[in-house]
């Protein structure tokens, strides 16, 4: 029963061993292909979007080779708008946080359904917005058809 056993312990660790190293393998492959991905979901400006930039800074500032695309609709557009701030603390201006995470490879979408729904024109959105056709279905993309990970801060 001894040899039985131990024979068996030996081909459970070489199996362990194999796991551990094919996992390794796969993960060091994602680490060269960029790292993870990300789809940061904003509809509502006023209670994410200071949150949810200040999760992205601290989110890269771990894990830099991240890709990060943040896609926003219906009120959480409103931050990616010419000229707009925190409305709780004024001196937090969107537009240059934006910019900085946009300079680190951060894409930010806007549903093109809630510009028409809301009488929004893209020319009234910061040089930095990017725009979707609808934010819904692109978030839908994201996670199914690319694997990105959804993070709603």
């Amino acid at each position: 029963m001894g040899i039985q056993f131990r024979k068996l312990a030996a081909r459970r660790n070489i199996l362990a061993a194999a796991l551990a190293t094919a996992g390794a393998t796969a993960w060091a492959q994602d680490k060269k292909s960029g790292g993870d991905k990300v789809v940061y979901h904003i509809d509502d400006a006023v209670h994410q979007a200071t949150k949810g930039l200040r999760n992205i800074r601290n989110h890269l500032d771990v894990a830099p080779s991240t890709r990060i695309i943040v896609v926003t609709h219906a009120d959480g557009v409103d931050f990616l708008m010419e000229g707009a701030k925190d409305a709780k603390n004024p001196n937090i201006d969107y537009a240059s946080l934006v910019s900085a995470l946009k300079a680190r490879g951060v894409r930010f979408e806007v549903c093109e359904i809630t510009l028409r729904n809301r009488n929004l024109k893209k020319d009234q959105f910061i040089m930095d917005a990017d725009f979707t056709p609808s934010g819904v279905v692109r978030i839908g993309q994201l996670q199914n058809h690319e694997q990105f990970a959804y993070l709603k801060p």
